[in-house]
């Protein structure tokens, strides 16, 4: 009776810590805008060491609430924890270089790429419209556009040319309003891509927020669908 239950409002078991559940996803989106406003600081196109610090704290959280297994969880905690100290001590020592703002940008790709492909395999497999599901797909959505933020710096950084059109600098607080406008399509007009390539990966945003969008209120409306259908046979009589 208890599992019935669980299902029909679309809980989820907790094993009591603040990992689990909504939560979880609390702790995920917090450190989401702690990373956005971080980038959005970042007046150069140098990719920001603290903020790639705060997302591979926030991968780590990521594969805590979706319940990777355990030996992934192991090799994720050696490889981000080496990399988080690397990055402490880049950042502190001041020491820096185009090399290595490359090799920051897309390590941090590589762990904005993982974080939704985790989340959205976890939520696929679950039923119930609830706020952990919602967060899931705002967290997700996230993450998202924080990747095709860094596609940029890194198209910036490997470019001897500017990505934008006109006077407006390629700086990682542009690329990261950049992504957003195009992930959601508002399109303001202000930034514009002037490079084949540029434009490419602004197209390739654009649709990918779309299909996001379409996917995500789908997922919603599957887990209200699959609760309604389940506390329907209730209403019948023994």
């Amino acid at each position: 009776m208890t599992g019935m239950r669980e299902f029909q409002t679309g809980a989820t078991p907790t094993s009591g810590t603040v990992f689990d559940g909504v939560s979880g996803y609390v702790i995920i989106f917090a450190l989401l805008v702690v990373s956005y406003a971080l980038c959005a600081a970042q007046r150069a196109t140098d990719p920001s060491p603290w903020a790639f610090l705060v997302i591979l704290v926030t991968v780590a959280v990521v594969f805590r609430v979706t319940g990777t297994p355990p030996m992934i969880q192991h090799v994720a905690w050696v490889i981000l924890s080496a990399a988080g100290l690397a990055t402490i001590i880049t950042a502190l020592s001041s020491a820096g270089g185009h090399v290595l703002d490359i090799v920051f940008s897309t390590a941090t790709m590589v762990a904005l790429l993982v974080a939704p492909v985790a989340i959205i395999g976890h939520q696929v497999k679950r039923r119930g419209l609830n706020l952990e599901a919602l967060l899931a797909a705002i967290t997700a959505y996230v993450f998202v556009g924080l990747f095709f933020t860094f596609a940029f710096n890194l198209l910036s950084l490997v470019s001897s040319a500017s990505i934008f059109d006109g006077t407006d600098d390629d700086s990682l607080a542009n690329q990261l309003f950049f992504s957003f406008t195009t992930l959601t399509t508002t399109g303001y007009g202000n930034l514009v891509p002037s490079t084949a390539t540029s434009q490419a990966v602004a197209v390739a945003e654009a649709i990918t927020g779309q299909l996001f969008l379409i996917t995500a209120v789908a997922r919603i409306m599957r887990g209200a669908g699959a609760r309604a259908g389940v506390a329907a046979p209730s209403k019948e009589s023994p």
